[in-house]
């Protein structure tokens, strides 16, 4: 797949006016694949230029000159000016119908919601873990009778567990699970949690969190079988979950017990030679070190290793024996890149050049 295609390919952005609407902007502009075409968001911005519709609240970046005229639109099909992609970031309240009906009309819609993760038909995907579960794309046009397509993200930290254990369940079998999540407050959207809420404070609860970790962590770990459909991983995973006064980035403290008997520096190489499908087909928003192992003794840190690759790098760390399952590590990832609209933007590019989205 070369790197740029004969012409790119109109794409829209559903839930544009938040935080993670913001962040598929951001990476959506100068992408050699993709053009961004639409802007959608709730009725009551009535097309109104995308710069009085929204404040931009990215650090570092200021809101790109050519979207800040773009209208914002109603999340509807016959709404939007004709697009082949669209990139949800809805949040679940109100995700389910509006993407079924893009992708009824015909949309590849990549989402970040909830809502049809765990479908039986629908890829839960990320694809330096399972980037063969796109196969059930065809099963689902098949069974629905649609040319579209819905295919999501995991949840933010579940992408940087299932990231940091496939190498290790590839090479060695993964039996059991234990991790304990320091979430930033960016996961909770915009405006997130009140600043009284969680300055000077750890929250140990995030509503449903600890649950879709554990089973979205088996699905993506899992195979996809055709006729049968998505076989979870015969793994134990538990969930802590908790909120803590960091913007952005899920940290992640990890025990886990292996299918055998291996030393520490097999299993830092099975991550170090980790090369998996998106790097090496080259797609665009793939980093060039999938995972990056840090050999400090106080590394990994949300703030220092957060945008490695550009935020899609998962990096690990602090490799030592556990008294209980074996080994345990720390792994970290940007959650609205990584783990939202780039993760996003990925599935797209691997769709793309699979032939599955034209």
């Amino acid at each position: 797949m070369s790197a740029q295609l004969s012409s790119r390919i109109p794409v829209a952005v559903l839930g544009a006016t938040g935080m993670v609407g913001q962040r598929f902007i951001e990476l959506l502009q100068g992408h050699p694949w993709f053009e961004l075409v639409a802007l959608a968001a709730s009725d009551q911005h009535g097309g109104r230029p995308y710069a009085e519709a929204t404040r931009w609240r990215l650090p570092n970046s200021e809101m790109p000159a050519e979207v800040a005229k773009l209208p914002v639109l109603p999340c509807r099909p016959d709404a939007l000016p004709d697009v082949k992609i669209a990139f949800s970031a809805l949040p679940g309240e109100i995700a389910g119908e509006i993407e079924l009906a893009f992708a009824q009309a015909g949309v590849a819609v990549f989402s970040n919601a909830k809502n049809y993760r765990m479908t039986p038909d629908v890829p839960l995907l990320i694809p330096e873990v399972n980037s063969d579960h796109i196969a059930a794309i065809v099963q689902q046009r098949k069974q629905r009778g649609w040319s579209g397509c819905i295919v999501t993200n995991a949840n933010c930290c579940a992408t940087p567990l299932v990231m940091a254990l496939k190498p290790l369940q590839l090479k060695f079998g993964v039996e059991k699970v234990l991790v304990s999540t320091m979430q930033s407050i960016s996961g909770a959207g915009y405006p997130g949690v009140s600043a009284y809420d969680i300055v000077d404070n750890v929250i140990p609860y995030i509503g449903g969190e600890e649950e879709k970790l554990e089973i979205e962590t088996r699905k993506m770990l899992g195979e996809w079988e055709e006729g049968r459909g998505f076989v979870y991983a015969p793994m134990v995973v538990s969930a802590h979950c908790n909120r803590v006064p960091t913007r952005e980035g899920h940290l992640e403290c990890v025990s886990v017990s292996l299918g055998r008997d291996v030393s520490p520096e097999e299993v830092i190489e099975a991550w170090e030679s980790y090369v998996p499908e998106p790097q090496q087909l080259g797609l665009p928003s793939a980093p060039e070190q999938a995972l990056l192992y840090r050999y400090e003794q106080d590394r990994p840190q949300t703030l220092r290793d957060r945008d490695a690759g550009k935020g899609m790098t998962t990096t690990l760390g602090r490799l030592r024996p556990c008294p209980l399952l074996g080994y345990k590590f720390v792994v970290l990832a940007h959650n609205t890149i990584r783990g939202a609209a780039g993760g996003s933007v990925l599935n797209a590019e691997l769709c793309v050049s699979k032939g599955l989205v034209s």
